[in-house]
């Protein structure tokens, strides 16, 4: 358990997400954790299903935390930055999640020395199984980075990469589920048009999709070798992919993430 408290300025998705890792991995305790949106509905949702203290003041929740979160939309972000400045404190870490917000952009908005670590995280954090993306700046140090790096590591795995691959890390990890979900979604609707039950064909589309990327991490396998154990001579599979490369298939999840990457490049 951390001897500082957390504070997150956002209570959105991604934020309750990290918050539910947090607790539910015993790094941080409800109490420990404070947390303002400028939604009072939202600040008293996150307070109502996590316990943690959670109000619309985000100068108290600077003020209570020694690691700060800025878990706002990227268009939010100068705005807060504007707002709560002053009341930063040198010792304090801020942690950010927007995408395409540089660490120069974010030193020249709060116009003094602050201990920055820019990350990307992704919403499987909820489950344990998130995916992140960090870098720092040059105040935080090894100490500092070790701490930030567990409270990351809390929730999935979390990588150090070079900051102009940040908004590659976005399209790749940050964005990626929602490619993932649209695919089991298909699957499962294609399911059910061939007569399996709708609950039956979610259990299974989704279990295939986590074994095989399993089978990526755990087997160290390049993953077009898997995908040819799969393809049997005159099978099933290779009609499945001959279709799926007719149709674009991989062309239209490349153009997808390059897209994501343009986008994030000009938040």
């Amino acid at each position: 358990m951390n001897n500082q408290k957390i504070g997150f300025i956002g209570c959105g998705n991604m934020a309750t997400a990290i918050m539910k890792g947090l607790i539910s991995n015993n790094i941080y305790a409800a109490n420990d954790i404070v947390a303002s949106d400028a939604s009072m509905a939202a600040a008293d949702k996150i307070k109502t299903e996590l316990g943690v203290a959670a109000s619309t003041d985000n100068i108290s929740t600077v003020k209570g935390c020694g690691i700060l979160v800025l878990a706002v939309k990227p268009q939010y972000y100068e705005t807060v930055i504007v707002e709560i400045r002053d009341s930063i404190k040198p010792e304090q870490i801020i942690i950010t999640i927007a995408p395409g917000k540089t660490i120069a952009w974010l030193e020249e908005k709060f116009a003094k020395p602050v201990k920055l670590v820019r990350t990307m995280p992704n919403t499987p954090a909820l489950v344990g199984a998130g995916m992140t993306g960090a870098c720092r700046n040059k105040n935080i140090n090894d100490e500092e980075y070790k701490t930030v790096f567990n409270i990351l590591g809390s929730f999935g795995i979390v990588e150090t990469i070079t900051e102009n691959l940040m908004d590659v890390c976005v399209s790749v990890s940050g964005s990626s589920p929602a490619y993932v979900y649209i695919l089991i979604e298909a699957m499962a609707d294609a399911a059910v048009a061939d007569g399996m039950p709708r609950d039956k064909a979610y259990k299974f589309a989704a279990q295939a999709v986590l074994g095989s990327a399993q089978m990526v991490l755990e087997t160290g396998k390049h993953p077009g070798e898997l995908k040819d154990m799969v393809c049997s001579p005159g099978g099933t599979t290779i009609e499945a992919v001959r279709v799926l490369e007719e149709r674009g298939f991989r062309s239209a999840i490349f153009e997808a993430m390059k897209a994501c990457v343009r986008k994030a490049r000009d938040m």
